[in-house]
């Protein structure tokens, strides 16, 4: 036994060494990497077009990732770039002389419609300029072509294919497995339109959760239907007909409806990109990638200062990582803001679907303090909802994209009761020792909830409810009654939103930086963004696990790895939630 013993030991020892002696490779690499590419960033040549293909990771906000470029074993090493940069370099390429035009080569996009309408404004603003905007692609999704549609030509591989058949919105419903695996998720929530906690206690859609979501995908796809209209020349009457029949499937429907402007071969595209480069057919075509495109900005001198904050992804008590909205990380970096003097105004960029309910109450009265101070506005994102309306609501103004999805004004508590999976599936049984009769309260998966403990948690949600909806109250300046008749936990879009007065304007952050500027009075200012990127190296270190568990996670589930993300989410919760449904895909 002792000699297995040491074996083991011995054994353990080599592994634990080649983990230690692989970090510091990697560390080495890294370092390398970041000093062979800080200047990664490239100008454009005289007479380049810029070239965009969105078929990569797109982030709200730009990360360092000095491993990027290079293949790291067990590292997601995928090109990434954030919205907020594809936006300046669009912006930046309007006004670089070099810069003749824009190709853009999109199949599949995976942004939610809000981003991509404020990507489908930049390109508009730089068709403003009079340069040209060419679109090809072999395949087109519907998100793909809504961006392709702001093209002065459209093209299509002549056997290519072109998807336009209407806007879809699908959840997962979980509740028959967790009854076979021996879960009830007992719920406590404040909303008839709540559905966040759907998907782990019924097997289909309510009745109130069918309507909203028609309601808000109608929206969506009113929108999506008028801007391809426009740019196209087609009536809104002819598109829907067109997609309600289906009568698109090959290059040759496209040509026919007029959605497209030719069929070409790649070759024949990149003639016809040297004819409007005015340069000869053996010529070769200067062309710099988004993903490495400098612009041509000079260093920003101003004093004053616009500071655009970034808070995306899940709403998180503590500090949170890189994708979440720590409640203690965000507030801090409001009190930093606030008290900085040269700060004269700040924007909150919110891309969230909510989260912990105690998280959104400390961002939220960082916002309410710093509105006292100076002037801060809330741009928001694909989402703003739930917890991410909460900390958006007590901004001086809220500026959203039509297809934003927001509201969601309600709370819930999802408490797991595994009596059944660990006593008669798994032969676990667990004794608990109290000295008083709420001793246990919340903190057993064991047991189911008594009444009087059901009635003790409803209470607090009811409270939690209560004092959401007198956040919005006071910073919409409207009654409690008011936001409840269109709260109960609805989400609405950003156009819906508008007419409710949920949010003050349409537009991007680009918007709600001129207002902020305005509002503070201040005409020479630089815009600085907040969260600063980490430590390259920290982020690589406190990233390495979840890598790894995601490779093979991805490796055995595929496109079902986030659904067992949400359970995982379900289950390590505490404390009350305010969120969008966990798993809900349109496209």
């Amino acid at each position: 036994m002792n000699f297995i013993k040491q074996v083991l030991a011995t054994v353990t020892g080599i592994i634990v060494s080649t983990v230690l002696l692989f970090i510091g490779l990697i560390f080495l690499v890294g370092v390398l990497v970041q000093q062979s590419t800080k200047d990664a960033v490239i100008s454009a040549s005289p007479n380049s077009i810029l070239y965009i293909s969105l078929d990569y990771n797109i982030v709200e906000k730009t990360e360092s990732n000095p491993l990027e470029d290079i293949d790291v074993p067990f590292y997601n090493s995928e090109k990434s770039i954030g919205l907020n940069d594809i936006l300046a370099r669009i912006k930046s390429a309007k006004s670089d002389d070099n810069i003749k035009g824009i190709y853009l080569n999109t199949s599949t996009v995976g942004l939610g419609y809000a981003s991509l309408e404020a990507i489908r404004t930049a390109l508009l603003d730089f068709k403003a300029t009079k340069k040209f905007i060419v679109a090809y692609s072999d395949v087109y999704s519907q998100k793909a072509y809504y961006l392709a549609s702001v093209a002065d030509k459209i093209y299509l591989n002549p056997e290519g294919s072109l998807d336009f058949k209407g806007i879809s919105s699908s959840v997962v419903f979980m509740k028959e497995a967790l009854d076979k695996l021996g879960i009830e998720m007992q719920v406590i929530k404040v909303g008839t339109y709540k559905s966040a906690v759907e998907p782990f206690i019924l097997n289909e859609m309510s009745p109130a959760n069918r309507e909203q979501v028609n309601s808000y995908i109608n929206s969506i796809y009113t929108t999506f239907l008028a801007d391809i209209s426009v740019d196209r020349k087609i009536t809104v009457d002819s598109l829907r007909s067109i997609a309600d029949n289906y009568l698109i499937r090959n290059a040759d429907d496209a040509l026919k409806y007029k959605f497209i402007d030719g069929k070409l071969y790649k070759d024949e595209l990149l003639s016809e990109i040297k004819k409007r480069l005015n340069i000869k057919e053996d010529d070769d075509i200067s062309s710099v990638s988004i993903l490495k495109y400098s612009g041509n900005s000079t260093i920003p001198t101003a004093k004053d200062e616009v500071a655009v904050l970034y808070a995306y992804g899940d709403i998180v008590d503590g500090e949170g990582k890189v994708g979440q909205i720590g409640g203690d990380k965000i507030s801090k970096e409001l009190r930093k803001l606030r008290q900085d003097d040269n700060v004269k105004a700040v924007v909150l960029r919110v891309n969230s679907g909510g989260g912990s309910a105690l998280a959104s109450e400390i961002i939220w009265r960082e916002v309410e303090l710093t509105k006292k101070v100076k002037p801060i506005m809330v741009s928001m994102g694909d989402y703003a909802a739930s917890g991410g309306y909460y900390i958006a609501a007590a901004a001086d103004s809220i500026f959203a994209e039509e297809s934003t999805l927001t509201g969601s004004i309600g709370v819930f508590g999802l408490i797991p009761n595994m009596k059944d999976l660990l006593n008669n599936k798994l032969g676990v049984h667990i004794e608990e020792v109290n000295t008083g009769r709420f001793s246990g309260l919340m903190s057993s998966v064991a047991d189911p909830l008594t009444a009087e403990e059901r009635s003790i948690i409803q209470v607090q949600v009811n409270s939690t409810y209560n004092t959401f909806m007198n956040r919005v109250a006071a910073g919409r300046h409207i009654s409690v009654a008011a936001v409840d008749s269109i709260g109960q936990g609805r989400v609405w879009t950003g156009k819906q939103a508008l007419s409710l007065g949920l949010v003050d304007k349409i537009g991007n952050t680009a918007s709600a930086i001129n207002a902020a500027a305005s509002k503070a009075g201040i005409k020479d200012y630089k815009v600085a963004e907040y969260p600063v990127k980490e430590d390259t190296f920290f982020g690589f270190l406190s990233s390495t696990k979840d890598q790894i568990k995601m490779m093979f996670l991805e490796e055995e589930l595929g496109i079902y790895k986030r659904y067992i993300i949400d359970v995982k989410k379900v289950l390590q919760q505490s404390g009350i939630q305010a969120r969008l449904p966990y798993n809900e895909e349109i496209y």
